[in-house]
C-alpha cells in the first residue's frame, strides 16, 4: 500500500501544480506559440476545480490508509493522467505527452500489484 500511496499522491499532487501553475503562471504552462488570454485562466481555473478536490480526496484516503477509496480514486487519477497526455499529444509537446504517460503507467502498475496484494472486497461481502 504504500508504493501505490507514494505514486497517488505524487500524481495527484503534480497534477495540482500544473493547475496552479496555470492560475498564477499561464506562460509557464502554454507552448511558446501562445499567449496567455482570459480564456486560458478560465481553462486553468477549471482544471484547479477538479485537479485540487482530486487531491485532497486522495491525500485524505492516504492518510486514512483507506484502501477501496484509494483503489478508485488512483484510478481516476491515473485516467486524468491518460487524458492529459492526449492534451500534450494534441498541443505536439513531447513533454506534456511523455511526462503523464509515465506517471499514468506508474499509477496503472502501482493499483495492479496493491489490487493483487490485497483484493478489493466483493459487492455484498462484510467490510
Amino acid at each position: 500500500m504504500g508504493a501505490t500511496s507514494l505514486i497517488t499522491a505524487i500524481n495527484v499532487l503534480v497534477a495540482s501544480g500544473f493547475s496552479i501553475a496555470g492560475v498564477v503562471s499561464p506562460q509557464s504552462i502554454l507552448s511558446s506559440t501562445d499567449s496567455p488570454n482570459h480564456a486560458s485562466l478560465i481553462f486553468a481555473l477549471y482544471a484547479a476545480a477538479r485537479t485540487i478536490p482530486l487531491a485532497l480526496f486522495a491525500l485524505a484516503a492516504i492518510y486514512k490508509q483507506a484502501l477501496v477509496p484509494l483503489m478508485i480514486l488512483g484510478a481516476l487519477a491515473g485516467v486524468v493522467q491518460l487524458l492529459d497526455a492526449g492534451v500534450g499529444l494534441v498541443q505536439g509537446d513531447f513533454g506534456k505527452t511523455i511526462g503523464p504517460l509515465a506517471i499514468a503507467a506508474l499509477q496503472f502498475a502501482a493499483l495492479y500489484y496493491l489490487h493483487r496484494a490485497k483484493p478489493l472486497p466483493a459487492a455484498g461481502d462484510a467490510a
